[in-house]
């Protein structure tokens, strides 16, 4: 990219330089993870899969606010109809009725009939974390059991039990956690033993699976957790056999198998719904966020009516869920999701740019693997291809150059030695160029 193709009138100012918002930021805000970049980058402006700093100048966000801008920064479309809402009506209490809540469920709905036709009741969030903590309330009134099996290197959110539910210790706090969670190895098959092939690393892991149910439940459990593809835990990819071996042996424990879309929901593995549909599961709760707002605050939870009526009766209220300024913003993403078939473009430009990827890997020294689906992908930095050792000052090091290239990724893993790529699904294959353009002079000029 040219330095003119990168600039562009900054958005309305003035805006204090990033060191100063820095600063506000440190004294003012509870603990957050420090900026990214050895020199923190200010974001004023989006337009479709680019943003803008204080001074004008273009980034290729590939990164797409961690995986949650879906359709675009700011689309029009997007905009128009959330203004729209918001100057007409914004908040909505679930005591009155508004007709923008059971259309919008009936359309999530029939997205997910693909995924399991019985998927059919539908109940908002503001979070993906919110959901998934619904979730759990819904599978232990349903099973009877409070026991879940979750998976290693596993994200589910930063409520108490989405943490509990998480697998990676840098997300988790030192205190006591209630609740019953057991945790199984993730299906990491770059990290398998040489002994093993990818077939037998894959029965192991299900075999380990249900050994941690006998060993460390009562052996009836609530409920399995699965993302389809880690997000945060480094963009883990299953074998084809993985989920379905996890299925069968969560359902001879009674429990149900939920699947935390939040990453991977509304397309982004490419031309299905769901991430968990990749693999052939039809799931008993789908819980969802991030994209299916394209940055605007939703989360939802989807089951069928069986499950849902084992919470009938008993109050459960979320203040903001299901708003109708929230139900617009939503409607609008899927409205842009068909008309430009988003699914599809996942699946074209996602599997252009992990061949793409592979090639880079293939001349690189410290590429041990490009992984995933359509646009949700990680490559991970070793120290050398043969031990494998991760590198996770490299990471760093390389999120910088991009950067510097105008080309904004992200990283992650157990050792943050992952480097995530998850554009807007609007993204074009000259912007799956410039992403490969940047890694590529980046890791040379190392």
């Amino acid at each position: 990219m040219k330095e003119t193709e990168l600039m562009e009138p900054a958005a309305t100012g003035p805006w204090p330089s990033p060191d100063e918002t820095a600063k506000l930021r440190e004294r003012y805000i509870l603990p957050l993870p420090g900026p990214m970049y050895s020199k923190p980058l200010q974001i004023v402006k989006g337009r479709m899969q680019y943003v803008f700093d204080e001074t004008g100048r273009r980034y290729l966000d590939a990164f797409a606010g961690v995986a949650t801008v879906s359709i675009g920064h700011s689309h029009p479309h997007f905009v128009r109809k959330l203004s729209e809402q918001i100057g007409e009506y914004l908040h909505n209490p679930a005591l009155y009725l508004h007709p923008s809540l059971p259309r919008y469920a009936e359309r999530l709905i029939a997205k997910l009939k693909t995924a399991n036709p019985a998927l059919e009741a539908c109940f908002f969030t503001n979070s993906g974390s919110e959901a998934n903590e619904l979730a759990a309330l819904i599978a232990k009134n349903f099973t009877g059991s409070h026991e879940f099996v979750a998976m290693r290197h596993s994200y589910h959110g930063r409520t108490l039990m989405a943490m509990a539910l998480t697998g990676q210790a840098n997300w988790r706090h030192s205190m006591p956690y209630v609740y019953g969670v057991s945790f199984a190895p993730a299906n990491y098959v770059y990290r398998k033993p040489d002994s093993m092939d990818a077939r037998q690393f894959t029965q192991w892991c299900v075999g380990e699976l249900e050994d941690a149910i006998n060993a460390s439940t009562s052996g009836k459990i609530a409920g399995f957790y699965a993302e389809p593809i880690n997000g945060v835990g480094g963009v883990i990819t299953p074998e084809p056999e993985y989920f379905p071996g996890a299925y069968e042996a969560i359902k001879r424990h009674g429990g149900l198998f939920i699947a935390d879309e939040v990453q991977t929901g509304l397309g982004r593995t490419g031309r299905k719904f769901l991430g968990i549909e990749q693999w052939g599961v039809k799931p008993d709760i789908v819980t969802m966020a991030k994209g299916l707002g394209n940055g605007y605050p939703i989360g939802a939870v989807v089951t069928t009516r069986e499950i849902a009526a084992a919470v009938k009766g008993k109050l459960h209220y979320n203040t903001f869920g299901g708003s109708p300024a929230q139900m617009a913003a939503a409607s609008a993403v899927l409205d842009v999701f068909d008309s430009e078939n988003l699914s599809e473009n996942a699946h074209q430009v996602g599997g252009y740019l992990l061949g793409a990827l592979g090639k880079l890997a293939e001349r690189s020294g410290c590429i041990g693997e490009v992984r995933g689906k359509g646009l949700m992908i990680g490559l991970e930095l070793v120290k050398d291809k043969k031990s494998k050792e991760p590198a996770p000052e490299l990471a760093l090091k390389i999120l910088d150059a991009c950067k510097e290239r105008g080309v904004l990724i992200g990283k992650g893993g157990m050792a943050g030695n992952v480097l995530r790529v998850k554009p807007p699904l609007c993204i074009t294959r000259q912007d799956a160029d410039a992403v490969v353009a940047a890694l590529s002079e980046s890791i040379a000029g190392l």
